[in-house]
């Protein structure tokens, strides 16, 4: 590819961010889309709709929200979203002074020295091919080879001891976390799977006299985890039919001031109606353990959750065995209330594992078909290929704008798409392995999404797609260095442009909400539906986690081998600091908390870029016969093993476990101010295994609903209206029958 082509890929780019930019601008600002850019702030209350007139400055591009985005302190947004938006964000503010700092270096020092490898002359820049931009233009046996190795260590050196900062910083915020928070009921509560069933005593006994005789000093009480009956699912439904409609007069009444006692449309009862059936419901089946379909349903009882007077004894139980059988009484401290994944807490513990194995293979297997996809997009770079396959457009191809958007920018936008149908898959893995968290999930799904993406978008792009040498690096591993060395430099072209699609039109697109937006414009234009649709999403760290961890990989093995890459880079990760710093202010909320444990991650693949860099360095000088700077790499290499091994030891456990200084301490705070009586009181009622009733608004407790809060933003469009109206009619209809029974009551009385 020529330099003209890159240009042309980076025009088509910097027009398309300059478009969706612009319109975002003006988008924001029209109030019947609040709902799609503020959705956050409308659901806490704290943005106040504008009246729907015309005016001339809603039409004008304004650069207002990127002030606020950038002004806006690390405190503020940590108390809107939570830790995990904060170490999100660090994760740019890392890239960004890395990557500056490698620019510098790479940019003015590694570049000049590649261009003038080759004592050749030099034609009119925009006609070059890339590769004399590359360090496959430096002749063997090279002095200036030197450059390159002292650019590889200016560049460790400086990403180790900013790696070291941020850990240690990161660390800090979550000690102050775990201690600063109000208190949790997960951290008093154990999730008991694999209990022992006996014919002579109920399931409920069982467990009570367990932990009473093994933790009498500590155990408060425990909840049964039951399968929904056939009462339980109907009023499910009820519940979501009911604040379908009336969640607009909820929000209407609440800002008049009226009483939260609202009514509903439909059947008229009061807002808690649901809740109360459904409680007095569970209360009169607990009481009654004698009757049949109780004792059938703890017959089925997957595990329970169990509560303990302080958080040092529920750490305590969950981490030590509580029987010689390893496979009975297995325990794990309960995610918090927001964060359970109830259907599988439903899943038997011993296929636990199965479904592990299970999926792993799956992801493997996606992995390697995933190379036709990939396959394709590279026999796009090549114009020949493209000719001899599509012969009806040789005549476009041969004109030279054609070629250059063909070739230059329609690969990386294939991939791109293709890449789309990848998060979901895993999710639904992730979701079948068993894991008994939202965010143990959402963990999962981003390490899967991590792993598919380096090895599809790097690897086998980098093997130009050819199954035999992707095969020919697990025969021949020791030759990986030289074989990556030979054919890293060779993609430098594809990978910019890459950066260009995936990553400046994907912060686009990002920021302009498509989806969102176009779903508003057809429900509340097309249709004509008035009603209030305001969601609030959580924020996807499945899908943008991989996707920032692959550009910093891309940037470090770049770096050195082709540095044209580096100042695309350095704006994407400056335009994303910005962009995710305003979605997290306005459009996203946290529907539960990770305690920042996606650093670790993050750490772990950034020094396995660093690793990859200097392997594909080492390769280098073996090929260009440098031994003097492949010995330096070696201990260059061996270093930052050690150095990722250190921080290992001295961090990661501080993301893994709660240490008995903190909990005793935090028992201690509530027992003398006497909150302990008030928690304990409260774990009763935390564990809910149907969803909040309706009354819960976030004016009452300053919070967002839970049900509001979405995991997918087409999940609420992909339910069915019809069953919507048979639930309806179900609630009409059993509310009708209750008066009826009780006009019959008093007319016999």
């Amino acid at each position: 590819m020529e330099f003209s082509a890159l240009l042309t890929s980076a025009g088509i780019n910097i027009a398309v961010c300059i478009l969706f930019l612009s319109l975002y601008s003006v988008l924001r600002k029209q109030p019947h889309n609040f709902s799609v850019y503020f959705g956050r702030r409308l659901a806490e209350e704290k943005f106040q709709k504008q009246d729907d007139y015309f005016s001339f400055e809603r039409l004008l591009p304004t650069a207002g929200w990127i002030v606020k985005a950038y002004w806006c302190t690390e405190e503020e947004i940590r108390q809107v979203a939570g830790l995990d938006s904060v170490v999100f964000l660090r994760l740019f503010i890392f890239s960004i002074r890395i990557f500056s700092i490698t620019s510098l270096v790479c940019v003015f020092g590694v570049l000049p020295v590649n261009y003038h490898g080759k004592e050749i002359t030099h034609d009119h820049i925009p006609t070059e091919p890339l590769n004399v931009f590359t360090i496959a233009n430096i002749i063997e046996e090279s002095q200036k080879l030197w450059v390159h190795c002292i650019a590889l260590y200016i560049i460790t050196i400086s990403a180790c001891i900013l790696l070291f900062n941020e850990y240690k910083y990161i660390s800090r915020k979550r000690l102050a976390h775990i201690t600063g928070s109000s208190p949790n009921p997960g951290h008093f509560t154990v999730l008991v799977r694999s209990i022992p069933k006996s014919d002579n005593e109920l399931l409920d006994d069982t467990i009570r006299n367990f932990f009473v005789n093994y933790h009498g000093s500590s155990y408060l009480s425990h909840q049964m985890i039951l399968r929904k009956g056939h009462f339980q699912r109907f009023v499910d439904r009820a519940e979501r039919a009911y604040r379908k409609f009336v969640r607009v007069r909820l929000s209407v009444s609440e800002r008049n001031g009226k009483s939260s006692m609202s009514r509903c449309g439909v059947c008229g009862v009061r807002a808690s109606s649901f809740q109360i059936y459904r409680n007095k419901f569970i209360e009169a089946k607990k009481a009654d353990l004698t009757n049949p379909e109780v004792v059938d349903a703890q017959k089925n009882c997957p595990g329970a959750l169990v509560f303990f007077k302080t958080r040092y004894a529920a750490v305590v139980a969950s981490r030590v065995l509580q029987s010689s059988n390893p496979m009975l009484w297995v325990t794990d401290l309960a995610p918090e209330p927001r964060d359970v994944y109830w259907s599988n807490l439903w899943i038997p513990y011993k296929q636990i594992w199965l479904r592990k194995l299970a999926t792993l293979a799956a992801s493997v297997v996606f992995m390697f078909v995933f190379i036709i996809p990939v396959a394709f997009v590279q026999s796009m770079m090549q114009l020949e290929q493209l000719k001899k396959m599509f012969p009806n457009l040789r005549g476009l191809l041969n004109k030279s704008f054609f070629a250059r958007v063909v070739t230059g920018y329609l690969p990386s936008v294939v991939l791109l798409l293709s890449l789309y149908t990848v998060p979901p898959l895993m999710m639904l893995f992730s979701s079948i392995e068993g894991s008994i968290s939202r965010s143990g999930r959402k963990r999962s799904a981003c390490l899967k999404i991590l792993f598919f993406t380096v090895w599809n978008v790097f690897f086998v792009n980098v093997l130009s797609g050819s199954v035999l040498n992707q095969l020919n690096v697990f025969t021949r591993p020791k030759d990986m260095p030289t074989m990556l060395a030979e054919l890293v430099p060779k993609q430098a072209t594809f990978f910019i442009t890459y950066v260009l699609t995936s990553g400046w039109a994907s912060l686009c697109s990002e920021i302009l909400q498509v989806y969102n937006l176009v779903y508003n414009f057809f429900s509340k234009c097309i249709f004509c539906c008035h009603q209030n649709t305001e969601y609030v999403y959580s924020f996807p760290y499945h899908t943008e986690v991989p996707k920032v961890l692959l550009f910093i990989l891309l940037g470090f093995t770049f770096a050195i081998m082709a540095p044209l890459i580096l100042p695309f880079l350095l704006v994407y990760f400056c335009l994303g600091y910005l962009v995710y710093r305003n979605q997290i202010l306005n459009v996203y909320y946290p529907k539960y908390e990770m305690g920042g444990k996606l650093w670790p991650i993050m750490h772990n693949t950034i020094v396995f870029s660093l690793v990859l860099m200097q392997v594909i360095a080492l390769g280098v000088f073996t090929i260009k016969h440098s031994p003097v700077a492949t010995g330096f790499t070696i201990l260059l290499l061996v270093a930052t093993i050690l150095f990722n091994e250190y921080c290992r030891h001295r961090f990661s456990r501080i993301f893994e476990a709660y240490s008995a200084q903190d909990v005793i301490e935090l028992d201690r705070d509530d027992e003398q101010s006497g909150r302990m009586q008030e928690i304990h009181q409260h774990l009763q009622d935390a564990y809910s295994q149907t969803p909040p009733g309706a009354e819960g608004s976030s004016r009452s407790g300053g919070q967002v609903p839970i049900e509001l809060i979405l995991e997918d933003p087409a999940q609420e469009a992909s339910e069915s209206s019809q069953e919507l109206c048979d639930t309806v009619q179900e609630v009409s209809e059993a509310h009708e029958h209750s008066i009826e029974e009780a006009a019959g009551k008093a007319h016999c009385v």
